[in-house]
């Protein structure tokens, strides 16, 4: 074998060393067998310690047998594969089934995962990686398998303790119910229920009951289990050599630039959606009058059609430029055609297939969850699952039969098709190139499927209209998903980035929260916060531990990317008018893409896509040129923009619930006015 003794500058030897025989034979081939077994969370901890200590041990005695190295990548390939599907396997049974025995498998299953990954990256420490003839990609691999994250730390009970706060933090959001029986309506769920409330009514006192019931039965109900997470994992991830949480969720981006660069994007965004800003808190005063509404310029966040005010689409029947043009909502015409769940499925699979990418595989209309089942509590926000053996791809939504559906179930099938594209690289590249490219990915079909082109190509659109004012409705919907969407995708990590950091403590939660809703999104609470609530909680991604930002990055780069589709294919028409479908011209561009998986840093993935290497605004802007020119004119009368402080006006907890009970009651005054006339 070779071996490479170390000296004491590196390893604190006072001298060249020699193992003895039993500790140096092949312990670049330690027993696949062995592994399994730290794989299994039976082994008694004593084994485990024993183990990572001989590895510490052994760094100091590095490989440098280039064949052993490529042996090791071919056996971890097929190790962490299976080892990942049994995680996610575990992690799908608890999320379309939420309860304790499924709860309790899954934090098993995180332990073993985790002293998996352990394993094989002290294993793999064992080889001079670094210094070998390995090819680039080769040296990839080596560098990812022995980034640890939160997996380093060898303390048991933290890696439990931050399971399972997981899991009850997700429970606690995904069983919460608001009951509005006040409004003629029952105790309801998030989904449907209060989504379809946020959505379609236009009570301001019924959103508000909405709105404010949602956060007090979620996030106040976990704001010390949350505490106690941030902790937890600020305490693992210095294992890894990180300061906190956010600079390791930000070490994904491979940019040490990478904060200034997103605040950059931000900022020259901004001014489209102070335009769209301006031109909806105008609408609105005219719908519900301006009493609702504070003198700062903020418009009141239950107001929105979204539980969380990051989508404004749901409103745009108040919102609407030109009432007699054409409308693009196709929510009654998806019912009057029959479409139901399974269909819509179908209708976005052949998007996909259209322009050369992959059918679903059999396995996913099987073992997917598309719909909410009526037995049991579920996670409903939707989402898109690798099973790592290169067919098994699912889907877990509660879908209904609607426009908004309809984008969601387009976004996860994109999901899948990376995934898919991808399932042939080595396990440990089986990830978008970065975050934020994975839900590019997911979101850059919704750019074709929406506009008046595809919707009269498969038949939710009567005729294409080439009209001016249609024109402008058509991109007014857009711009309520996709220009309303980015300071709200921008501040959620802005914030949990702060808490990780200590800058913002349990004692200014919610404030600092708000300060960056009132200053970024121009939104305010409708009835005052305080540091007994904790409205964070009450957005699915923070309970649930996702990273945010990539949405961020994705609404920027999603456009790029179509640009660059609309040129591969000859497009020379208004960008927003671009459809890709039946081109496989722009699906082979796009495959060229995704198949790269991770395993180029994301700047060379963008480049086979675009030519270029950054992440630019330039698209999105020219994308929505014609509606701020057209926002611009409209707005010639409004103040522009709010200011940066929340509104010092808000109304307390008790005002508000008289308001509401006295709403109430002149709505029953009025039905008995009216019956006894009746009568």
């Amino acid at each position: 074998m070779h071996i490479l003794f170390i000296t004491k500058q590196q390893c604190g030897y006072k001298k060249q060393i020699s193992l003895p025989v039993k500790v140096r034979i092949s312990l670049h081939n330690i027993s696949q067998n062995y592994v399994r077994l730290i794989h299994n969370i039976r082994m008694s901890q004593f084994r485990l310690v024993l183990f990572l200590s001989i590895m510490r041990i052994c760094q100091c005695v590095l490989v440098t047998n280039v064949t052993d190295m490529r042996k090791f990548l071919e056996n971890y390939n097929t190790e962490a594969a299976n080892a990942n599907n049994e995680a996610v396997t575990i992690a799908w049974n608890y999320y379309t089934n939420i309860t304790k025995e499924n709860q309790a498998k899954m934090t098993e299953s995180d332990l073993k995962m985790a002293n998996f990954t352990k394993a094989l990256a002290a294993k793999a420490n064992l080889f001079d990686w670094k210094k070998s003839e390995l090819n680039a990609t080769e040296k990839r691999q080596f560098e990812k398998i022995t980034q640890l994250g939160f997996s380093a730390v060898n303390d048991t009970a933290k890696i439990e303790l931050k399971s399972n706060l997981e899991a009850e933090l997700t429970s606690i959001y995904s069983t919460g119910k608001v009951c509005l029986t006040d409004f003629g309506k029952g105790c309801l769920e998030l989904e449907p229920g209060l989504t379809d409330v946020m959505s379609n009514s236009r009570n301001p006192n019924e959103l508000f009951a909405a709105w404010k019931g949602w956060r007090d039965q979620t996030g106040k109900k976990m704001r010390a289990k949350y505490t106690e997470f941030v902790n937890v994992m600020n305490e693992m991830v210095k294992f890894s050599g990180f300061n906190d949480t956010g600079e390791y969720w930000r070490s994904w981006y491979e940019a040490s630039t990478f904060e200034s660069d997103v605040k950059k994007l931000y900022d020259e965004l901004l001014p489209l959606y102070e335009q769209l800003h301006a031109y909806v808190r105008q609408k609105l005063k005219n719908k519900y009058g301006t009493a609702l509404f504070p003198d700062s310029g903020h418009i009141p966040a239950h107001l929105l059609g979204n539980m969380w005010s990051q989508s404004w689409s749901n409103i745009y029947d108040l919102l609407t430029p030109y009432p007699n043009a054409i409308s693009f909502d196709i929510t009654q015409k998806m019912k009057d055609k029959g479409y139901n769940v399974s269909h819509m499925y179908r209708v976005a699979e052949e998007f996909f297939t259209s322009i050369g990418l992959d059918k679903m595989p059999t396995s996913f209309w099987t073992k997917s969850m598309l719909e909410k089942p009526a037995n049991r509590d579920v996670v409903c926000h939707a989402s898109a699952w690798d099973f790592y053996d290169g067919e098994d791809v699912r889907i877990k939504q509660c879908t209904d039969v609607s426009q908004r559906q309809f984008r969601t179930v387009h976004h996860e099938i994109g999901h899948l098709q990376y995934y898919m594209q991808y399932a042939r690289l080595p396990t440990i590249f089986r990830r978008g190139a970065n975050p934020g490219f994975h839900e590019g990915m997911a979101d850059i079909v919704s750019l074709s499927f929406q506009t008046p082109e595809h919707m009269h190509a498969i038949g939710l659109l009567d005729s294409i209209p080439n009209d001016q004012e249609s024109d402008i409705n058509f991109l007014m919907q857009m711009a309520l998903d996709k220009i309303a969407f980015l300071p709200f995708g921008y501040l959620i990590d802005q914030w949990r980035w702060s808490v990780f950091r200590s800058d913002t403590t349990p004692n200014n939660y919610t404030a600092n929260w708000w300060d960056l809703r009132c200053g970024y999104q121009g939104i305010s609470p409708p009835v005052q916060r305080t540091e007994q609530d904790f409205d964070p909680g009450a957005k699915y991604h923070i309970p649930g531990n996702t990273p945010y930002i990539r949405y961020f990055v994705s609404f920027v780069i999603q456009f790029q990317w179509h640009k660059a589709l609309c040129d591969e294919i000859g497009y020379s028409g208004p960008l927003h008018r671009c459809d890709i479908y039946n081109d496989t011209r722009a699906g082979a561009k796009l495959r060229n893409m995704l198949e790269l998986g991770s395993s180029k840093p994301w700047q060379d993935a963008m480049q086979v896509m675009t030519g270029g290497r950054n992440m630019s605004a330039l698209p999105i802007i020219q994308y929505f040129t014609p509606l701020i020119d057209w926002l611009k004119e409209q707005n010639k009368e409004e103040n522009i923009g709010w200011s940066a402080s929340c509104p010092s006006n808000i109304p307390s907890p008790d005002q508000t619930n008289n308001n509401v009970r006295l709403s109430v009651s002149a709505e029953t005054m009025f039905l008995i006015i009216t019956l006894t006339k009746f009568c």
